[in-house]
């Protein structure tokens, strides 16, 4: 059996179980055979990936946790050409984050069968908490971030993910020509009057929903009567915490203007580096990590994982990239570490809170690390 097929039947295992019905000593044994499966075989593909990894304080045959493999800082992905696995003639799509005003995008290459996995991903992720019904869907950009098709950014990429739960999509937002986007009014109260007693599902950026509908819909005084809309958002967090925004604030204000339950607001986190993988807020306000993936929050100082209650760097771990090494990603993100299996949700595995970005500085790598290389393995297939 060729490496690359042993990886697919592995990660197709996780996703014939529940997302979070796997255990955390469960879920470290699983995912640690298959990403160092995945690792051997990046290595295969890529020789500066490949050479990153040789020089690592730790074999990663010799882990004994995912804490222990070797992690790239997220900021390699704004290479150009993009850090990739496979040859350009099997690019499908380019994503790019979102980066701010000044800097440098991150660029994700996805060949077909990585697309597919990363497909299923977010819509098992989804499927846990809105259910599978289709309903219309209330898109707060522009169409033109609809586009499917070659480059894609974050946004676009966030919209098209919620598409296999929609009857129909409406943007409420139009491009002028001097290329700013403004609110549709007419458009969005159509919609509302329409979808008074229906399910729907509504998604934008946070920032957005914030500056650009939200406080646009209140500063006229009108409420829409939408009692079972389903809000999700995602990013912008740090634009609105300069502008004083608290996470109560933003879901008070949503729910005012929707007209409906606090609770069918849905805050998760995401990032394009990590795609696929999609952390949202439960009923008592924490992340969850699905089975395909984990989650290991770090000291900024030392980078030893952190006990639960204290915070740190956020490293994401995913099983379903095989087109980018974006198996395990040390972010400029921090996080407080709520508990292992113990959400009062039910969900098992590591849940987690949002704590901010990391302050402009720096983030040293492996040269904090255990200098003492262990002994490698003898043994075949080892890049």
């Amino acid at each position: 059996m060729s490496r690359i097929t042993d990886i697919e039947q592995g990660i197709d295992q996780l996703f014939s179980e529940s997302p979070y019905d796997m255990d955390s000593e469960r879920r470290q044994a699983r995912l640690l055979s298959l990403l160092k499966n995945e690792i051997g075989y990046a290595c295969e593909k890529s020789a500066s990936y490949a050479k990153y990894i040789e020089h690592w304080p730790i074999h990663f045959q010799c882990a004994e946790t995912i804490a222990d493999l070797p992690y790239l800082p997220v900021g390699v992905f704004k290479a150009n050409p993009p850090l990739s696995l496979i040859r350009s003639d099997e690019v499908k799509r380019t994503l790019t984050s979102s980066a701010t005003t000044g800097q440098v995008p991150s660029r994700i290459v996805l060949d077909s069968a990585t697309s597919r996995r990363m497909a299923k991903g977010a819509l098992t992720i989804f499927r846990n908490f809105i259910g599978s019904e289709r309903r219309p869907y209330l898109v707060i950009d522009t169409s033109e971030n609809l586009a499917s098709q070659g480059q894609i950014g974050a946004r676009g990429a966030a919209i098209q993910a919620l598409r296999s739960f929609a009857t129909e999509i409406v943007c409420s937002m139009q491009l002028t020509s001097d290329g700013e986007s403004r609110l549709d009014l007419d458009r969005v109260l159509a919609c509302a009057a329409q979808w008074k007693n229906s399910e729907i599902l509504v998604y934008g950026f946070t920032y957005v929903i914030w500056t650009q509908f939200v406080q646009r819909l209140k500063q006229a005084g009108i409420k829409l009567d939408l009692p079972n809309a389903r809000v999700l958002h995602s990013g912008g967090w740090k634009r609105l915490q300069e502008e004083a925004v608290t996470h109560d604030a933003f879901n008070s204000d949503v729910a005012e203007v929707f007209g409906c339950p606090v609770s069918n607001i849905i805050d998760y986190y995401g990032m394009v580096e990590n795609v696929g993988v999609i952390y949202p807020d439960c009923e008592y306000g924490n992340k969850h990590v699905p089975a395909f993936a984990e989650v290991i929050v770090r000291d900024p100082l030392t980078l030893a994982p952190v006990a639960a209650g204290d915070k740190g760097l956020i490293q994401v771990c995913s099983v379903l990239p095989t087109s980018f090494p974006g198996f395990l990603l040390l972010t400029e993100d921090m996080a407080e570490v709520i508990g292992y299996d113990g959400c009062s949700c039910g969900r098992k595995g590591p849940s987690f809170r949002f704590a901010g970005r990391v302050p402009k500085a720096e983030v040293r790598g492996c040269g904090n690390l255990e200098s003492k290389r262990r002994r490698q393995p003898e043994m075949a297939g080892v890049a």
